[in-house]
């Protein structure tokens, strides 16, 4: 067991993302740990809860980020009306689980130019489940990057005190 895992027990929970679609969602975890983001899977959106709840079985979770989509002024999308319900039926069923929104505006541009940068011929990019999947992952870094800037923060403050 490495030093790290030492340090600080092996009791950490990963942190799920998904890239709520109307059809499909990507999804991505950290390992347990919580350093890493990796893509999951996509699944279609009616079946996201069940796969959720499955996942849940298996592996521990104490945090669902869930992109919020939002348009250039800062308002809900069009799209929010497919995913509301969706957030609001996991929280019912997950009443304890730790939910957040978090904003994914240009996730799906980002995730098109990642797949430009890796050299991925055409027909890979034209692949919307991976798109999401990409997506999924990029909410999930872009969320673990804020979380350690926030507790940078709250360190930086604490010690001035």
């Amino acid at each position: 067991m490495c030093t790290f895992a030492l340090q600080f027990g092996n009791d950490m929970a990963r942190i799920m993302a998904i890239d709520l679609g109307r059809k499909r969602s990507g999804i991505a975890v950290t390992d347990p740990l919580q350093i890493i983001a990796n893509g999951l899977t996509t699944v279609e959106s009616h079946r996201l809860v069940d796969f959720v709840l499955n996942y849940l079985k298996q592996e521990e979770v104490e945090t669902i980020v869930i992109g919020e989509p939002k348009d250039m002024r800062n308002n809900p999308s069009d799209c929010s009306k497919y995913i509301d319900p969706i957030v609001n039926r996991l929280k019912n069923l997950l009443p304890d689980m730790n939910i957040v929104r978090y904003d994914e505006r240009f996730t799906s541009v980002m995730a098109h130019q990642t797949m430009l940068d890796a050299g991925l011929k055409k027909s890979k990019r034209q692949d919307k489940e991976l798109v999401d999947t990409i997506a999924a992952t990029i909410i999930l870094q872009s969320y673990m990057q804020s979380q350690t800037c926030r507790d940078a923060i709250n360190r930086v403050s604490t010690n001035n005190q």
